[in-house]
């Protein structure tokens, strides 16, 4: 008998898998995702990287505000009797009595070795956290916060000076390998869920916009992973002016903490300093240093402490 799938994401992380399970031929009987936003400038609606794939696939797609007693929600998907449903990121909680409706369960692909970085940004706080290695879990979801158990967990190696792009697409495309093998043993009784180690659990707060701005107080390699970690949104202000650090690597020279050390971009840090390599001015395009620096007056010298 055809097996029914739901899925249920709605940032470009979660497109690799949905795309994995269509051209690999499991069945999708339903998309779920975040109803579309509107644009910064108001120039109407801006609709999900899922939905704007299931729109390109031709995969029905749903876009409830909230599923907490969404009686026409829940009867939809009890009607469906679904088989499994897989989640990516949808980015909203899913009521007790929705986790009850499929046979196989709500399976989750978290972006960290579980029990490691539960929470809604694991992969911003493993870069800014430093860490060498990070990965994906495959877990069973349960009414507490990815705590449930997980049946796989598949490990990556963060690169040197990694951005926060980079590793995500490195871990979704990594999802939408793995996913296929895991789908298979849930649906032959052959995957073993086991228990997460809640002594070993670690929680990734939600990033707030005040952690963008770069402290430089701090030592270059925290301000580095901040930027990784964060980008494209790690900041400094400048005389009112907002400016995006993208880019930058450790310096070996050393002065003054938030002043301007050479006619490179160096700054000075706690113990050290940061090569800016790539800037972005506020409302202007990206732009590498070199380009930036002929037409700025942040020269040699400059106090970046001055806000």
């Amino acid at each position: 008998m055809l097996k029914k799938i739901i899925f249920m994401g709605t940032p470009l992380f979660a497109v690799p898998v949905l795309k994995s399970l269509y051209q690999n031929g499991y069945p999708i009987s339903v998309v779920y995702t975040q109803p579309p936003k509107e644009s910064r400038r108001g120039m109407g609606l801006n609709a999900t990287p899922v939905q704007k794939m299931c729109e390109t696939l031709n995969i029905e797609f749903r876009t409830p505000n909230s599923l907490k007693n969404n009686k026409d929600e829940y009867d939809y998907l009890k009607k469906l009797e679904a088989d499994i449903a897989i989640v990516v990121a949808y980015g909203k909680i899913l009521p007790k009595e929705i986790l009850s409706l499929t046979k196989k369960g709500f399976i989750n692909i978290h972006g960290s070795l579980l029990p490691k970085f539960r929470g809604p940004a694991p992969i911003q706080r493993s870069i800014m956290n430093l860490d060498k290695q990070t990965g994906i879990s495959i877990m069973k979801i349960v009414e507490k916060l990815d705590t449930g158990p997980i049946c796989n967990s598949y490990s990556l190696n963060i690169l040197e000076n990694e951005n926060l792009e980079s590793l995500s697409e490195r871990l979704s495309i990594l999802a939408s390998e793995k996913i296929l093998d895991d789908i298979d043993a849930i649906f032959e009784n052959k995957a073993a869920f086991k228990p997460q180690d809640e002594l070993k659990a670690t929680y990734a707060n939600k990033i707030l916009k005040s952690e963008a701005k770069v402290n430089w107080l701090d030592k270059p390699k925290n301000i580095i992973g901040k930027i990784n970690g964060l980008y494209p949104n790690a900041f400094f202000i400048y005389k009112g002016e907002r400016y995006k650090i993208l880019r930058a690597e450790e310096s070996n020279k050393t002065g003054e903490i938030g002043h301007i050390l050479s006619d490179q971009f160096e700054v000075g840090c706690d113990e050290g300093a940061i090569k800016v390599l790539e800037i972005q001015r506020e409302g202007k395009r990206p732009q590498k240093i070199s380009e930036f620096l002929l037409g700025t007056k942040i020269k040699k010298g400059s106090n970046l402490n001055n806000a």
